[in-house]
């Protein structure tokens, strides 16, 4: 049930830029970034996933738990499969894989 409330919501949400785009209350821009953040959405890491990421930054374990500021066990459970990332650190992790290392540094 909640994901159809979501739907619902989020249609209603399209529906209601779309008529005020129409009346000229909202930019052709702001219609483009309101899609862009309908997009956010994260998908879970294997832990294959997580040490490929980093070997592609070229970052040891060490410096890239500095860099997501993190602690170095963190990143050996992650890569290990004893911990998994979530929330704020799964974002971080997504941002870095789309848009690069440099985009949190």
């Amino acid at each position: 049930m909640a994901t159809k409330q979501k739907s619902r919501i989020i249609q209603e949400m399209k529906e209601t830029i779309a008529g005020l785009h129409k009346a000229g209350v909202v930019t052709k821009k702001s219609m483009q970034e309101f899609s862009a953040l309908r997009n956010l959405s994260v998908k879970p890491m294997t832990p294959r996933h997580i040490k490929q990421l980093r070997s592609k930054t070229r970052l040891s374990q060490a410096v890239f738990a500095i860099a997501i500021n993190t602690s170095l066990s963190t990143i050996q459970k992650w890569e290990a499969g004893d911990k998994a990332p979530s929330g704020p650190s799964l974002k971080l992790l997504s941002l870095i894989e789309r848009k690069g290392i440099a985009a949190v540094l």
